[in-house]
C-alpha cells in the first residue's frame, strides 16, 4: 500500500545501526588498548583480551550487516517508493506514501478562512474529442478506484478529470470545516475554472452521486450530461431513521478496523462474496486506522456523514436539466442510518431495485440501466457491464 511500514523499518535500522556503530567503536578502542598493554597484563587480562576480540569481531559483523540493510532500504525507498496496495499498512492522512495510477496535481485555494489543497488528476487522451468527463468518488473511496474507468474513457478520446474532495484521499483534512455539498461543488468548480474548462460530463458514484446532483443543479450551464452510479441519497434518511450527532459519528468512526470495514463491504457491496481484487480498495481505507493521523481522518469522516444525512437531494431531482443516465446495481442495499431505524423500516431502506426506477421517473430526460446481481460498486465488481452503457450514453 505504501512505504509507511518501510519507513518505520528504515528508522529502526538507522537507530540500531548507530547503536551498533558506537558499540563497535567502543570495543575497537578497548581492543586496541588491551592489545597495546597485553604484554603487561596478567593471564586474566589476556583472557579479557580474547573475549573483547571475539565481541569486537561479532559486533563488526553486525555493523556490516546493518550497513547492508540500510543500503538495501535506501535503494528500495528510491526505486520502489510504494508497495502493492494489496498489502495493509499504516497510511497517513494525506496518503503521501501511496502512488495513484496517474500523475497527481494539487489545486490550492482558500476556503472558510484557511488554505486548502485538492488532489486531482487530469488525464489527456492521445486524440482528444473535445469533451471532458469529471469523476466524483464515494465516501469510502478516492481517485484511485477510478483507474480502470479513466483508462477506458481515454481510449474513447475523452479527457478525464478526477479529484479527491476535501476530507478525502490526498486532499486536506481540515480540523474545522463546514461541509456541504454546495461547498464541495464550488471547490470542484474552482479546479475546472483554473483549467479553463467550462463544459463537462459529470459522473458520480455513491456520495459522489449526491455531489454530482448538487453540482448539476448549481451549475447547469456547465453540465452537459450527468451519470449517477449507485448514488446514495435516493431516499431521505432523516425521515426514515433517527439523527446521530457528529460526536457520536466520530466515536463510531474511531472504532473502525479492517475487519469492520470488510464486513460492511462484504454485506452491502459484494453479496458476501469477497474477491482478492477488492483488497486494494479496502486497504486504502483501513490503512488509515493504523496510523497516528487517524483521529483527524475519522473527524472529517464524521463531518461528511452528517452532510450526507442532513442535506438530501432527493427532492430536487425534478430540477435537473441535462440528459441523465442512472446505472444501478440492483443488489445494492446501502442505506445511511439503517441500524437506527425501527425494525419494520429497516427492511424497506436501500432497496435499489426499487429506488432506481423511482429516481428515473423523478428525473426528466433520464435513462435507467439496471445491472442484476450487482451491488454498490458496478465499476469495480463488473466493469464490462458498467462501461458499455456508459460509453454508449457518452457518444449520443
Amino acid at each position: 500500500m505504501g512505504w509507511d511500514y518501510g519507513e518505520d523499518y528504515y528508522l529502526y535500522f538507522e537507530e540500531l545501526f548507530e547503536q551498533t556503530l558506537n558499540k563497535y567503536k567502543r570495543i575497537s578502542m578497548t581492543k586496541n588498548w588491551l592489545k597495546t598493554y597485553q604484554g603487561k597484563t596478567i593471564v586474566k587480562g589476556y583472557s579479557n583480551w580474547l573475549g573483547v576480540d571475539l565481541l569486537y569481531r561479532q559486533t563488526k559483523n553486525n555493523y556490516l550487516r546493518m550497513k547492508t540493510n540500510i543500503l538495501i532500504l535506501l535503494v528500495m525507498a528510491t526505486f520502489f517508493p510504494c508497495f502493492s496496495q494489496d498489502t495493509l499498512v499504516a497510511l497517513d492522512k494525506g496518503l503521501t506514501t501511496v502512488n495513484y495510477p496517474f500523475e497527481v496535481k494539487f489545486h490550492t485555494f482558500k476556503s472558510q478562512g484557511q488554505d486548502l489543497k485538492m488532489a486531482y488528476v487530469d488525464v489527456l487522451p492521445s486524440n482528444p474529442n473535445g469533451k471532458t468527463v469529471l469523476l466524483m468518488h464515494g465516501k469510502n473511496f478516492s481517485i484511485a478506484y477510478w483507474e480502470q474507468t479513466i483508462k477506458a474513457l481515454g481510449k474513447e478520446d475523452f479527457r478525464v478529470i478526477a479529484a479527491d474532495q476535501i476530507g478525502f484521499g490526498k486532499s486536506t483534512k481540515p480540523e474545522y470545516y463546514q461541509y456541504s455539498f454546495q461547498q464541495l461543488a464550488q471547490n470542484t468548480k474552482s479546479i475546472l475554472d483554473s483549467l479553463k474548462i467550462n463544459k463537462i460530463i459529470l459522473l458520480g458514484h455513491s456520495m459522489g452521486g449526491m455531489l454530482a446532483t448538487r453540482f448539476a443543479l448549481s451549475y447547469p450551464e456547465m453540465t452537459d450530461k450527468l451519470i449517477l452510479e449507485n448514488p446514495i441519497g435516493l431516499e431521505d434518511y432523516k425521515v426514515l431513521t433517527s439523527y446521530q450527532t457528529i460526536d457520536v459519528n466520530y466515536q463510531s468512526e474511531l472504532k473502525n478496523t479492517v475487519e469492520s470495514y470488510r464486513n460492511y463491504q462484504l454485506k452491502y457491496y459484494y453479496d458476501n462474496t469477497w474477491k482478492p481484487q477488492y483488497d486494494r480498495w479496502l486497504n486504502l481505507l483501513a490503512g488509515w486506522t493504523l496510523h497516528k493521523d487517524y483521529p483527524i481522518v475519522a473527524w472529517n469522516a464524521a463531518l461528511t456523514m452528517d452532510m450526507i444525512f442532513t442535506q438530501p437531494v432527493v427532492y430536487e431531482f425534478g430540477n435537473i436539466k441535462c440528459p441523465t443516465l442512472l446505472i444501478i446495481g440492483t443488489r445494492d442495499r446501502t442505506a445511511i442510518g439503517r441500524e437506527r431505524a425501527p425494525k419494520n423500516i429497516q427492511s424497506k431502506m436501500g432497496l435499489y431495485n426499487e429506488l432506481g426506477k423511482k429516481t428515473q421517473k423523478a428525473i426528466p430526460n433520464s435513462t435507467l440501466v439496471e445491472l442484476d446481481n450487482v451491488g454498490h460498486l458496478p465499476h469495480i465488481e463488473t466493469f464490462e457491464r458498467f462501461i458499455k452503457p456508459l460509453t454508449e450514453f457518452l457518444k449520443k
